[in-house]
């Protein structure tokens, strides 16, 4: 340690846009520094696993980060302390160890301290470095096997392709298991044979409002029309009959508000929603988490981490929701009670971690909007409209199933059913809706009122509508229904999934047509020859249970 160096401290961040915003909220006394990301990795051109004693990764300088660690060295030996403050995840792990053992964290380990934050606003950082800790050495190892295993794989499984394909071509453990999900959705919907269907359709009128009531039992049960021959003596049964309502059901239904994001959920409803890819998403996240010029509030981090399976929120950031909830649309609007949303969402899930939520719920995004990109906006805008929401009213509706028993002219019974709803309080749908594609499950808002009706009464019916349909096929992945598949299958981690997806693409393995995944014939070939080869390493049950494996070592 240099002359004169008492008291200072250099903070070594990821980013420089990072470094800027945390440089802003900090004194003299610090100086802060980017890593410009790993500076430390497997080499490029050899395997850099010793498979003969015991795994021993060979870390090489990544080429190009020379001079920056040259340049932290230098800056390091002018201070007292070096504080670590890279991401607080895996990989931000990692470069802070890489980073410290470049700086002489094996001789001097008591000059270095690990901070972390899950936002970057200046109460944060000064709270991170007042509670400054050591390195997460599991955390840390959990990095590095992972590393390990996707080397491992990678480098001894990609040969295998270049001689029956051709050279070059790669494979990985987890996105070559996405990869086959995608190629046997395609399989199934080659391989999937149509069938005839029939419905039937009573359009009624009642006080001048129309409605459609749809045929759901034959004699007390589920029933089967194949051809338009079947449908058209249900008809001709049915030829004369009048439509007289034989029972009605009403209920109340309650929707509650959905927690706000986490990476997972931020991906699928910026796909439906704004129509952005995966790594779109996270880039947009990345620039508003790291810190923007916000005029006189100066530069500010406006969102939490966005690498978190967490939909745990603090209490403080949950009181000013409800703060603005009361104030802008009254105590109605409100969630009885705050809402923390405390449980874990997918295994793996930390719960020191928070959700992804606006830094200052208190900042509109209409406010915010003048000083971001066009992305950035959008995306801010998501994000603060899903927390604030999370804090308001349930949704209440009036449900309403009316039943028409209608018997045939030859004593058959056929009970017709109409289903209506009412929003009879909108609460948290004032705010915020779910967007839905092809396969989500249809929400109550969708489904139309009915006129009033009472057991007893009499319907127009101005005509029995028999409708052919054909069974649909499963639809291709989006990007947004992939990533759902993927958390579910547990394959990957959410951190990774915009890299699987960019992967897959960037290799030529599959297109995006009107927003689908089609696997192209390379990726096909590829998916069928590895899992032919292959069939345990990808294995989605296998690749599964590795990853909680992996989580495992992190949790010591």
């Amino acid at each position: 340690m240099a002359k004169g160096t008492k008291g200072r401290k250099l903070v070594i961040v990821e980013s420089p846009a990072k470094a800027r915003t945390i440089g802003r909220y900090l004194g003299k006394d610090f100086e802060v520094a980017a890593s410009v990301g790993h500076v430390r990795d497997l080499p490029a051109k050899e395997l850099g696993v010793d498979v003969e004693n015991g795994f021993e990764p060979k870390y090489v300088t990544i080429r190009g980060k020379g001079k920056i660690l040259q340049e932290l060295k230098k800056k390091a030996k002018t201070v007292e302390r070096v504080i670590l403050a890279t991401d607080p995840d895996r990989e931000g792990e990692a470069i802070a160890y890489h980073v410290a053992e470049q700086l002489g964290y094996e001789e001097e380990p008591d000059r270095f301290q690990r901070v972390t934050f899950r936002e970057i606003t200046k109460s944060a950082v000064l709270r991170a470095l007042d509670e400054a800790g050591s390195l997460d050495m599991e955390k840390v190892e959990a990095q590095q096997a992972r590393r390990i295993l996707d080397r491992l794989v990678g480098y001894q499984v990609s040969p295998f392709l270049w001689k029956p394909i051709r050279p070059g071509l790669s494979a990985g453990r987890v996105q070559t298991v996405a990869l086959r999900l995608i190629c046997e959705r395609e399989d199934k919907i080659k391989a999937f044979e149509a069938e005839e269907y029939w419905s039937i359709l009573a359009l009624l009128e009642k006080d001048d409002q129309a409605f459609q009531a749809k045929l759901h039992q034959i004699d007390g049960k589920a029933f089967s029309l194949g051809t338009e021959a079947e449908a058209h003596a249900v008809l001709k049964d049915l030829s004369g009959t009048t439509f007289q309502v034989s029972e009605v059901k009403r209920r109340e239904r309650r929707k509650n508000p959905f927690p706000p994001f986490t990476t997972s959920t931020l991906q699928q409803e910026a796909a439906k929603r704004l129509r952005f890819g995966a790594r779109r998403t996270m880039r947009t996240a990345q620039r508003l988490y790291e810190g923007v010029e916000l005029g006189s509030r100066g530069l500010v981090g406006l969102i939490t981490y966005m690498r978190t399976d967490s939909t745990r929120v603090a209490p403080s950031a949950v009181s000013q929701a409800r703060d603005w909830i009361e104030d802008q649309m009254g105590k109605p609007y409100l969630a009885p009670s705050p809402r923390l949303f405390g449980g874990k969402q997918q295994k793996g899930a930390q719960e020191a971690h928070e959700a992804i939520r606006p830094t200052d719920a208190l900042l509109h995004p209409s406010e915010a909007e003048d000083f971001l990109g066009p992305d950035e906006a959008r995306l801010y805008e998501l994000i603060w409209l899903r927390f604030v929401a999370s804090q308001m009213a349930p949704a209440v509706y009036d449900t309403t199933t009316v039943d028409f028993d209608q018997k045939g002219n030859g004593g058959r019974q056929y009970l017709f059913r109409a289903t209506g709803s009412v929003v009879k309080f909108p609460g948290f749908t004032r705010l915020y809706l779910d967007t839905t594609e092809r396969g989500d499950h249809k929400r109550l808002d969708d489904l139309e009122p009915l006129p009033e009706l009472v057991e007893g009464d009499v319907s127009a019916l101005r005509e029995l509508q028999p409708n052919q349909h054909f069974t649909q096929p499963p639809p291709r992945f989006s990007e947004a229904s992939l990533v759902r598949e993927l958390e579910k299958l547990g394959i990957g981690r959410p951190s990774t999934y915009a890299q699987i997806i960019s992967t897959i693409q960037d290799r030529g393995y599959v297109e995006v047509e009107k927003r689908r995944f089609f696997p192209t014939p390379l990726g096909d070939t590829v998916a069928k020859l590895l899992v032919r080869v292959f069939p345990n390493i990808f294995d989605v049950d296998f690749t599964s249970r590795m990853e909680g494996e992996l989580d495992r070592v992190e949790e010591g």
